[in-house]
């Protein structure tokens, strides 16, 4: 399964990937709207997990390369949320870039590209995405590829500490007909 836009291609991960994921999973600055870097085995677990969702449901959060730039510059795609809350259960399309692909237009790229595919191929009704309240950047990109957000949807993360500064979440959402309308 390969997925290709303009200026990318959204692929099943090789083993030669997974060198630059944990080199980027390490790097704070990637990692600060998460709850901390990842070691090797801990980044080899997250690939491991994406290609086992792949074989289980058609999707994953797949590598993503931008051809004659690099071979690998992040992670992109769709996952089922692993965890209980008042939207699940649920898909959500994620992104994960080195911060050398950062502000180039790629999250926003793939991103689109992950729900064609989710709407098109796999399927689905609708497709949310959730970041910490402060993750702007993150927060751009899902009002970019036409989701919407309701305050009262905000949520505490639960798999974060309450006390924690990434405990509280916005929630995005999109459902096929708006995509399907926005497309048209």
């Amino acid at each position: 399964m390969i997925i290709e836009t303009a200026h990318l291609i959204l692929r099943p991960w090789r083993d030669s990937d997974r060198p630059a994921f944990a080199e980027q999973n390490a790097d704070p600055l990637v990692m600060r709207f998460l709850t901390g870097v990842l070691t090797r085995e801990e980044s080899d677990a997250y690939v491991d997990r994406a290609e086992k969702h792949q074989a289980e449901t058609g999707f994953c959060k797949w590598a993503v390369e931008a051809p004659g730039i690099a071979p690998f510059i992040g992670a992109v795609g769709l996952s089922h949320v692993k965890f209980d809350a008042s939207f699940t259960p649920a898909v959500e399309v994620g992104w994960r870039l080195a911060v050398a692909a950062w502000g180039q237009g790629y999250a926003t790229e793939a991103a689109n590209a992950a729900l064609e595919f989710g709407f098109a191929q796999a399927g689905l009704d609708e497709i949310v995405s959730f970041t910490a309240t402060s993750n702007s950047r993150s927060i751009a990109v899902m009002r970019r590829i036409g989701m919407h957000s309701d305050a009262s949807e905000y949520f505490d993360h639960p798999l974060i500490d309450r006390d924690h500064r990434l405990c509280r979440h916005v929630l995005y959402r999109l459902r096929a007909d708006e995509y399907r309308g926005a497309a048209a």
